[in-house]
């Protein structure tokens, strides 16, 4: 389904004035003669994304329904398109390694990374903030985490980002099939030549311990590489345009850089990376909102309109740091809460802070208007960001 609007601007851009009346409503899916509902408010998402009766098992649903794509199953039946007791058991082999503690001893790597980055932009000039930040970032650091090496990784980035390639199923699929099979010729050099990678761990739990399929792992790793950075990358270029276009609040972080750790919880709100939560749909009858919803139906859950619900955050259309925005939904709710929040809060944090320290005259080279968001109904991002330094 794609309800996006047909300009540059996302669904969550535009707010919502049917929110408060209608929070729960069918929408068509295109062409299809299929009934799904989608969930704009943000009460009724909380709900929705914690419900045990609204499955993720995606491959259960779509079994009997005739389906003619193709997705890898690496894709199609991951982690993320899982219900308890298998998500309960791959998400913990791999949690601990994206604790609050874990990512605090990454922070300085992190932080050289970023500089690393930052030290290659010119002293005057423009700046594609989203190709030479945002992006390079987040994928330097999960591919260190991984192990994959540096030559493969423009791969994984293009691969990545076809796979949210909206209205074109063909090239989603074939981009499943290239990451796929790629991370099974990787995994097996790592069992030649064995590390201590995130990849050599998972490996180990495979081989020793036998808790995983050789199916599992290359799904595993396969999700670890796409939702490791295409989130930080939306984020990153979101949250600095955000700020970039409010200039007295830049300076205020740039003044008092102890503050951006606090107004990440706003920006996310404001600027949330997910449009729509990942596929989801109902195991029996569910009231959301007043709504019955029936047994067999997908649930689009609409992240980024409830983040901005005003019956949750008054006036959701300012960007205010004072606020307290704690439970937003860009990471999710619930057992499927993202389980890299803590990695992308440190990588944002740190390039933020990062570009306004060493950026002191940072601003946009386009009018905002001109700026182009990526054509893909599940995440938010810019294309570009290109900037004056």
């Amino acid at each position: 389904m794609n309800n996006a609007p047909q300009d540059n601007q996302k669904p969550h851009d535009r707010g919502s004035a049917q929110q408060s009346q209608c929070p729960v409503r069918p929408v068509r899916s295109g062409s299809s003669a299929h009934t799904s509902y989608l969930v704009t408010g943000y009460a009724e998402a909380r709900q929705a994304l914690a419900d045990p009766r609204l499955s993720k098992d995606t491959a259960a649903f779509f079994a009997n329904k005739g389906s003619k794509r193709r997705l890898h199953p690496a894709v199609s039946q991951s982690m993320l398109a899982s219900d308890p007791p298998q998500h309960t058991r791959l998400r913990k082999l791999v949690a601990r390694t994206f604790t609050t503690g874990s990512v605090a001893a990454l922070r300085p790597f992190i932080e050289q990374v970023t500089d690393d980055l930052l030290d290659a932009w010119p002293t005057h000039g423009e700046v594609d903030v989203v190709a030479d930040l945002a992006m390079p970032l987040p994928v330097t650091v999960i591919c260190e985490l991984l192990g994959v090496p540096e030559d493969n990784r423009s791969d994984v980035k293009r691969w990545s980002a076809e796979l949210f390639a909206a209205g074109q199923p063909e090239r989603i699929d074939a981009a499943s099939h290239a990451m796929a099979e790629y991370m099974v010729g990787l995994i097996a050099e790592r069992r030649e030549r064995p590390g201590d990678a995130l990849l050599d761990d998972l490996i180990r739990v495979r081989d020793g311990e036998d808790r995983l399929s050789e199916e599992e792992l290359v799904s595993l790793a396969v999700l670890l590489l796409v939702a490791g950075h295409e989130t930080t990358t939306n984020f990153i270029g979101s949250a600095l345009l955000a700020l970039l276009r409010q200039p007295a609040d830049l300076e205020r972080l740039r003044r008092e850089p102890d503050l951006v750790p606090g107004a990440l919880d706003e920006l996310l709100r404001r600027s949330s990376p997910v449009s729509v939560a990942t596929f989801r749909y109902t195991t029996e009858s569910v009231t959301l909102g007043g709504t019955e919803i029936p047994a067999d139906t997908p649930v689009q859950v609409a992240i980024g309109v409830a983040n901005r619900d005003p019956a949750r955050f008054p006036a959701p259309e300012q960007l205010d740091l004072g606020r307290d925005a704690t439970g937003h939904l860009s990471f999710g709710h619930g057992i499927h809460r993202c389980v890299g929040a803590p990695l992308a809060r440190a990588e944002a944090e740190l390039a933020l802070r990062k570009l306004l320290a060493r950026f002191p005259n940072l601003r946009l080279a386009v009018p905002p208007e001109d700026l182009v968001w990526r054509p893909t109904r599940l995440v938010r991002g810019l294309t570009a960001l290109p900037v004056l330094v």
